[in-house]
């Protein structure tokens, strides 16, 4: 793509999200003849906790508001699942690196920077509320080729909600990051990987799969550089897919230890790429 109709393509997806943004398989991956496993679902699993950011933050829980995007485009139809998966299967020594909670402009950007820096694609389940106050980010990810995901508006305990509500979570931020992104997202990931009846059939009645993770960095916790490196390397192996955030603390390590494991994961032969799923 030439620079100027990136910019162009860019401008115009920023124009419209600065509108509307603010305000506002049995499908499988096709990698091969397999497709997912499925893990169990029942106590939250690990990941990073709920943001709880002061109340005048302006980056942070600003009132979201509603939008009115572009007329919906019907969902493809997806078998309602049981279990969300948590691996891809396929040919030769292929990896998913995924981000969650995002897109922060303190630690987004570098993340990407490092993605950039290799050609490697990744994967971003995006809340909301973030989404709608930099949709830019989004507009950045989906010209360099990343796959954003949905991971609710406000990432809250969807085991602890109604259906409805549930419902607003997963639909306001598919309309947000289909304004910013350019297209209705395809993938979903409940917060703390707590995924419930509810979440299944309305992700699959809105078009989205459900993707989990096999190795936990557990950069939420803060353990050190050294630490989440170590996780993501001594974890490597074919189907794998990793969970990491760029958002909802402070994600330095983030963003260094992005830095560190990827030239060395593709130093060993690993093709890190994002899911696709087979159309019907």
């Amino acid at each position: 793509m030439q620079k100027d109709q990136l910019f162009t393509r860019r401008g115009a997806l920023i124009a419209g999200a600065a509108a509307v943004g603010a305000a506002g398989t049995a499908s499988l991956f096709a990698w091969g003849t397999g497709g997912g496993t499925p893990v169990r679902t029942g106590a939250p699993a690990a990941g990073a906790p709920a943001h709880r950011l002061p109340a005048n933050s302006s980056a942070y829980r600003l009132q979201p508001l509603t939008g009115y995007g572009p007329q919906r485009r019907a969902a493809a139809r997806i078998p309602v699942r049981s279990e969300p998966l948590l691996r891809i299967t396929g040919r030769g020594r292929t990896m998913v690196l995924t981000f969650d909670d995002g897109p922060d402009p303190r630690y987004t950007p570098g993340i990407l920077d490092t993605l950039a820096e290799y050609d490697v694609p990744a994967m971003f389940f995006v809340c909301g509320e973030m989404a709608a106050y930099h949709p830019e980010l989004l507009a950045r990810m989906a010209d360099e080729g990343h796959t954003v995901g949905n991971h609710t508006w406000s990432h809250p305990l969807l085991t602890k909600l109604t259906r409805r509500q549930i419902r607003s979570e997963m639909t306001r931020t598919s309309e947000v990051i289909e304004n910013a992104y350019g297209e209705r997202p395809r993938w979903f990931r409940a917060p703390y990987g707590a995924w419930n009846r509810a979440a299944f059939q309305l992700g699959s009645e809105l078009g989205m799969e459900s993707l989990a993770w096999t190795v936990d960095t557990l950069d939420w916790t803060s353990p050190g550089t050294d630490t989440i490196v170590d996780r993501v390397e001594n974890g490597a192996a074919p189907g794998v897919v990793v969970l990491s955030h760029d958002a909802g603390g402070d994600r330095t390590q983030s963003v260094r230890a992005l830095r560190r494991y990827l030239p060395q994961l593709l130093d060993s032969g690993y093709h890190i790429t994002v899911p696709q799923r087979q159309r019907a």
